[in-house]
């Protein structure tokens, strides 16, 4: 175990300062400071608070992440950050953050994907990643389907939402029925006491003729929305549990029978389940049902490691090293449309032969005192 990588990664691409330290594929530390109540009166995430947030929360979680895991800074062999996707200004954060500890310590800096990170993080509860993975991630702004042969050098889109992701649907229509922000964990809450079939929603992209892969919720949404406010309109009471279990098993139905029907197409015989909605308890359930029936293993991290966090970007960071991948170059920016196809951000003056070459230049001043 001591021969493996020992990376502390830094995520702030949202409203979650996240700071995580793993050894291999061994979770070490998993420190979290999020602004989400800060956000919530708002009815949603503002840029600039979370940025603000982020820049008081940093080095705090820094060092309770040390502390956590015992180990000293000097131990590490690398610093990961999300380089992207997400919010520009929490990014630039996170990075100039990385780049202030990897400089200072004489450590490699690698720049990591945000979703890439999302499907690394089940390593940390089940193992090494079979290759390739299929990984069907789900947030409040990505819905994805993604095949990956290598998570940190390809990883390739099959699928994504053309509108709204599934993480932005249950917050806007949390918000409809009046639930508070974030939405996710309240209409799953009441959804266990309604009827899931009490209202026929509509499944979009479900057609035969529709793209096999995409999501749209769009439709959906504004379908709720509709039937909520013709309730209201007509005097009625809004049946907010048929409401919360309809509208969820309207979002799940699509997502797991697309998954399913990636794998048996691709010939993949395994499912990872990612990002905050991955936490849904009835997504889970209905996903290991149809799995089971099709012959297809499901991986599934603990929700706590399914939302927005340290551990996942460390967890990828700890792969890089592991398999001599470039690190990234001073240089380094975040980029808030960082493609799912760039696991990671190589610097441009490096190949896989030549990873540390900037880190020698530095580590002979160690400024880290």
């Amino acid at each position: 175990m001591a021969d493996e990588p020992l990376v502390l990664g830094i995520e702030t691409s949202c409203d979650e300062t996240g700071v995580g330290i793993v050894r291999g594929t061994t979770l070490l530390a998993d420190a979290v400071a999020s602004s989400v109540d800060t956000h919530a009166r708002f009815g949603g995430v503002v840029p600039e608070i979370a940025s603000r947030a982020h820049l008081e929360a940093m080095v705090p979680t820094i060092e309770r992440a040390l502390q956590e895991a015992g180990v000293s800074a000097r131990d590490l062999d690398g610093i990961a950050v999300t380089a992207g996707p997400g919010l520009a200004g929490a990014l630039l954060v996170g990075v100039s953050a990385a780049k202030a500890y990897a400089y200072a310590l004489g450590k490699p800096l690698y720049g990591v994907n945000h979703l890439a990170s999302h499907i690394c993080v089940d390593q940390l509860e089940h193992g090494r990643l079979p290759e390739p993975t299929m990984a069907l991630l789900v947030s409040g702004g990505h819905s994805s389907l993604l095949l990956a042969p290598d998570i940190t050098s390809d990883v390739r889109p099959l699928g994504a939402t053309i509108d709204d992701a599934a993480g932005e649907a249950f917050d806007k229509i949390a918000r409809v029925l009046d639930l508070g922000f974030p939405g996710g964990p309240v209409i799953d809450r009441l959804a266990k006491a309604g009827d899931p079939a009490a209202i026929a929603f509509p499944r979009g992209l479900s057609g035969s003729r529709d793209p096999a892969y995409d999501f749209s919720f769009s439709g959906l949404k504004t379908s709720v929305a509709r039937w909520i406010e013709a309730k209201r309109a007509a005097g009625e009471e809004v049946p907010v549990r048929d409401v919360a279990a309809s509208f969820q098993e309207a979002v799940v139905d699509v997502l797991t029978r697309k998954a399913v029907r990636a794998c048996l197409d691709e010939g993949v015989d395994h499912l990872m389940i990612g990002g905050g909605v991955a936490a849904n308890s009835r997504l889970r359930a209905l996903a290991q049902e149809r799995c089971e029936k099709a012959g297809i293993r499901l991986r599934v991290p603990r929700p706590k490691l399914c939302t927005d966090n340290g551990a996942m970007v460390a967890a990828l960071g700890a792969e890089m090293v592991a398999r001599n991948r470039s690190a990234s170059d001073w240089e380094l920016s975040a980029d808030s449309s960082l493609p799912v196809t760039d696991p990671h951000v190589p610097g441009a003056a490096h190949d896989h032969t030549h990873d540390h070459d900037h880190v020698h230049e530095v580590s002979k001043d160690n400024l880290y005192s």
